[in-house]
């Protein structure tokens, strides 16, 4: 007898989908690529997908490892997949589902207690730069620890180390044979603790499953078909344990989108996706472009900023639909300074609210984290509840860890009422009124519960009979995921943050040059067009409501010699207001390329052009100036606690040295010397330049 949740017993299984997404779902057994733009529907595709290869009897549910990188995002496939019937199926972070295996495997391989998982590593990585004679700043410590990340995810060793960063030319926290004694001592310091970091996670898993042939046959024999989410985004580590997961088989479908490819400096590449066909020259490719998530104006804006992207590969090339009603078009302003720019923007929000519009349906995005401050003194000037996406978890605050206490009390009863009647009655008992307060803690700590009700609704919608012991479980199951509830306030977050969300109304704001792309980007044309993408990112993030905003100056009074972003070029209407400045401030066109000053050849490259002439032709590099420039760069970047090239490249130091400027119309000619740059460094520059050439 089938039971009313198995998908066996839900008849249109695939009513609702598009012919592409369709096309993805009844797709025979993998390989399968789904090459899925932005808004297109990826997540209901592929838990389609998987339905139906259950209900076809393709495979088991409890054989079907889905993986994806965020445990929202991994939490909001657990609910689909419940939805359709398929609880059975996993759908985890690849660090999560690597945990639960290298749990169940580890007394098989080592025979010993589990080594216990490292939440913070910073004690261990202080212990092995002082070992290694570097100092224990917490910034030079934070370098240090993204350095073994990224080193750890690229499969790179200590002893490797040193070559791969002079290959790939990383810009290092410290010498990269340091770096590489930081790294040996800190695996060293680790291992004699017994703990794991959650890159062991990945490393020791795939270990077990290669070296191990019974554990990896066993593993082999409980899952038979993988779905990966976000594939743009696998690292080598990543992809080398779902090779050791799949052992030679093809039953794998993968879902991606190369233009959201964002997380470069972390180790991830879009290769694999893109490659996807000339390792299974088999496997069937879905394009999905119909986006459903926002208006057609919104489209159009996101269309032409990835449009203008440069070196685009064919697996890339998505060109959004919109299948919405037309709405309203997106908002361009600038203001004088940031504060003004923030003061702006929380008005506007109040309209919007004022409106109609939710307050979790709102965003403000930014570049930066220590952007967030402005708007949050803006918006509490108002008197609007915000939340910085990255603060406090959900499931660590005390009146969270009371309601799940009391809940869990309560599910011990024989009561049987309506269950969200009874999460109700039971969080009454723990503060949640009939009546919100009217703002401040009280407020947050009411949101809070409420939200815990509105779980308890949504459960009761998708689960028939769902009482009150089983919506304990899926809060143990969201605490243990670190996937929270939505909880009422405007979201403010960083871009990186706000990837796989979205908003009615969102604000990206602060996009001036220096910022968006961010400073230390320019003249890496790799690093401008992943800054490209994440623009992109954030405008695909909204469904209705579109604002773009930047300021001229940081705060009141300075001067107002900031340039907006070069990625909104082509973007500002015609009949804009700002329209004008834009096209003033726009790229000279191809006719007035950068030429050589020796021999005035056109500049085709990005050193060329930076350096002001071909490779070519020689240097009168004056080579005392030089050594002072990276003297004084050295001081600064000490000062800001900033690695150097953030104050200025190399690059960037040869051709201020060759061209030897006196002032800033010549010091600005140099490629990559913006605004912000002349005005935190230009005078000080200027200056060791004098200093060189009187002297």
């Amino acid at each position: 007898m089938v039971s009313a949740s198995s998908p066996k017993s839900r008849p249109g299984l695939l009513d609702g989908l598009d012919p592409e997404q369709r096309a993805a779902a009844c797709a025979p057994r993998g390989p399968v690529c789904v090459l899925a733009g932005a808004g297109t529907g990826k997540t209901r595709t592929i838990t389609h997908r998987i339905a139906h290869l259950v209900r076809s009897g393709h495979v088991a549910a409890g054989q079907v490892l889905a993986v994806t990188f965020t445990t929202r995002a991994a939490g909001e496939m657990r609910a689909r997949l419940r939805g359709l019937g398929v609880d059975a199926a996993q759908a985890l972070t690849f660090h999560a589902a690597a945990r639960r295996q290298l749990r169940y495997f580890w007394p098989q391989v080592v025979g010993d207690r589990p080594w216990e998982l490292l939440e913070n590593k910073f004690r261990y990585i202080s212990q092995a730069a002082n070992k290694a004679g570097l100092s224990a700043e917490t910034e030079l410590l934070r370098d240090l620890a993204s350095e073994i990340e990224w080193s750890k995810a690229s499969l790179v060793s200590p002893d490797d180390y040193p070559a791969v960063a002079a290959r790939t030319q990383r810009d290092t926290p410290a010498p990269s044979s340091q770096v590489a004694e930081v790294y040996r001592n800190y695996e060293k310091v680790k291992n004699a603790a017994q703990v794991l970091d959650f890159d062991d996670l990945l490393l020791h898993t795939t270990a077990v499953l290669e070296e191990h042939t019974v554990v990896a046959q066993e593993f082999r024999e409980r899952y038979r078909c993988f779905v990966v989410d976000e594939y743009q985004d696998v690292t080598p580590l990543q992809q080398r344990l779902l090779d050791a997961w799949l052992g030679g088989r093809d039953d794998l479908t993968v879902v991606g989108d190369a233009n959201q490819t964002i997380y470069s400096f972390g180790g991830a590449s879009p290769r694999p996706l893109l490659e996807f066909t000339r390792r299974f020259p088999e496997a069937t490719v879905v394009r999905l472009e119909r986006d459903y998530r926002s208006t057609p104006e919104v489209v159009a804006l996101a269309n032409q900023v990835i449009g203008a992207a440069r070196g685009r590969p064919a697996g890339s090339r998505l060109k959004l639909v919109g299948q919405r009603p037309p709405g309203p078009v997106p908002r361009f302003a600038e203001y004088d300074d940031e504060t003004a720019e923030a003061a702006a923007v929380a008005r506007r929000i109040r309209d919007l609210l004022d409106g109609g519009v939710a307050a979790s349906e709102i965003a403000v995005l930014y570049r930066v984290n220590a952007q967030s401050e402005a708007y949050e003194q803006a918006l509490a000037e108002l008197g609007i509840p915000y939340l910085v996406r990255g603060g406090e978890r959900f499931f660590a605050r005390a009146e969270v860890r009371q309601a799940m206490s009391a809940l869990r009390m309560a599910s011990t009863d024989a009561d049987t009422g309506e269950l969200v009647t009874r999460v109700r009655s039971v969080l009454a008992k723990v503060g949640l009124t009939d009546q919100p307060p009217a703002g401040g803690a009280a407020k947050e700590r009411w949101d809070a519960l409420l939200s815990i009700v509105e779980l308890a609704e949504e459960l009761a919608s998708t689960i028939e009979d769902a009482d009150l012991p089983r919506f304990v479980a899926e809060l143990e199951q969201r605490a243990n995921a670190q996937h929270p509830p939505t909880v009422e306030g405007i979201t403010l977050a960083s871009l990186h943050a706000a990837k796989g969300l979205e908003w009615d109304a969102v604000f990206l704001v602060g996009l001036a040059e220096g910022t968006m792309p961010i400073l230390h980007a320019d003249g890496d044309d790799a690093a401008i067009e992943e800054e490209r993408r994440l623009f992109y990112v954030g405008v695909t993030r909204a469904r209705e409501h579109l604002s773009l905003s930047w300021a001229l100056a940081r705060t009141s009074g300075n001067r107002r010699n900031r340039r907006r972003s070069r990625f909104l070029y082509g973007l500002i209407p015609e009949d804009h207001p700002a329209a004008r400045v834009a096209r003033a401030q726009q790229p000279k066109q191809s006719a007035n390329k950068a030429r050589c000053r020796v021999c005035g050849g056109p500049l085709l490259e990005t050193l060329d052009i930076k350096l002001g002439r071909c490779s070519r032709c020689p240097s009168n590099v004056d080579e005392q100036l030089l050594e002072k420039l990276r003297s004084w760069r050295g001081e600064r970047s000490r000062e800001l606690k900033v690695p150097a090239f953030v104050v200025f490249t190399d690059a960037t130091l040869v051709a201020i040295a060759e061209q030897r400027p006196t002032d800033d119309t010549a010091l600005c000619a140099i490629s990559g010397i913006g605004a912000t740059k002349l005005e935190r460094f230009g005078a000080e520059v200027l200056n060791v330049v004098r200093a060189s050439v009187e002297s």
